[in-house]
């Protein structure tokens, strides 16, 4: 029965791992989260525990450490899945820190797999991957025929690896079935507004910066360009609520521990299936927030691709999952988060 299986969550206290913890939670799953805190806080299981009201299995744990690993499986030996998030995410830092990145982000997963290798039952695994793989895509939207591009960061490059080495694993495996998720953009957070997003110094991404600007954490937000050939010059992006991405995670789960795979690898789109652009995220913010933003007009920031939506025709065929909310919810539901966490 679904409703009894276990599932271990690497990564569990993060952004995205964090939702899929309270979704899996809310359809009777058994979950197990593993996290070493490099890039969350323990305050999370709080907001998590508020949720699920539950006192949850938390296990602090590096998965570089091959030792470790095997101790987790020995523990939880009658897991029936696990869903992979732990890795490094950061584009900017892996340019500086490759190593880092190939370190962290190659060496978990192949640590992992060894483990569940060497189990005697089957186990269902969920890999975190990324729309990067694709770059700039020849053709709009995006669909998972898309040819695989060179990478343009080492971060990129990670999940283009580990997607790889799945699929190779998947192949000679008796043991393993596995998925794997291409995310586009997600934004923002739990409606209880227990947990949301977190980033670590700086955020990396429009949403949060949009955030925190109005909160005045910033004095204003750049927008990098407004010269590309778009509906009004700037970036375009699937932007995802990040609880529509965790149930995602539920349905794909779910295809794999019921045996309705056809092969024992695959990989889904997960977006909107619609683009909006970077001066329309900010106008959806002003609208929601009631607040009139400070930003301005910079110049193009090297890297940036000029558009990236789903076609996400394929999720909704074949794991029957949709995205439901909109970008007006998902922008005034990172604002609530933002206004919480700021005491606001």
């Amino acid at each position: 029965m679904i409703k009894k299986s276990k599932i271990i969550v690497t990564g569990g206290l993060g952004f995205i791992g964090s939702h899929t913890v309270a979704e899996l939670h809310a359809q009777g799953f058994e979950v197990i989260i593993v996290d070493d805190l490099s890039n969350s806080s323990i305050n999370v299981l709080n907001g998590l525990e508020n949720i699920t009201k539950t006192n949850l299995i938390f296990e602090k744990m590096d998965l570089k450490n091959k030792s470790l690993v095997k101790k987790l499986f020995t523990k939880y030996h009658d897991v029936s899945g696990v869903i992979h998030f732990a890795a490094s995410k950061a584009v900017g830092e892996s340019v500086t820190d490759p190593l880092k990145y190939y370190e962290n982000n190659l060496i978990t997963l192949i640590n992992l797999l060894k483990e569940i290798n060497s189990l005697k039952t089957k186990i269902s695994f969920i890999f975190s991957s990324s729309c990067t793989v694709y770059g700039q895509a020849k053709k709009l939207p995006i669909n998972e025929d898309e040819k695989i591009k060179q990478a343009e960061s080492p971060y990129g490059n990670t999940k283009q690896i580990c997607e790889e080495i799945i699929q190779d694993t998947c192949k000679t495996s008796k043991n393993l079935k596995a998925i794997s998720l291409r995310y586009f953009n997600p934004i923002g957070a739990h409606p209880s507004n227990e947990i949301g997003e977190l980033p670590i110094g700086k955020p990396q991404n429009l949403v949060p910066f949009i955030t925190q600007t109005a909160i005045g954490k910033h004095k204003e937000l750049t927008v990098f360009g407004n010269d590309y050939p778009t509906i009004d010059g700037t970036c375009v992006r699937d932007y995802i609520h990040v609880v529509d991405l965790a149930k995602a995670h539920i349905q794909s789960i779910k295809r794999l521990i019921e045996n309705k795979t056809v092969s024992n690898y695959d990989f889904f789109n997960v977006g909107t299936g619609k683009g909006s652009s970077v001066l329309e995220v900010i106008t959806s913010f002003e609208k929601v927030s009631n607040i009139k933003l400070n930003y301005k007009i910079g110049p193009r920031r090297n890297g940036d691709i000029t558009e990236a939506y789903a076609d996400t025709q394929k999720a909704n065929n074949v794991l029957d999952w949709k995205s439901e909310l909109s970008l007006d919810q998902a922008i005034l539901s990172a604002w609530n988060w933002e206004k919480k966490i700021q005491n606001i």
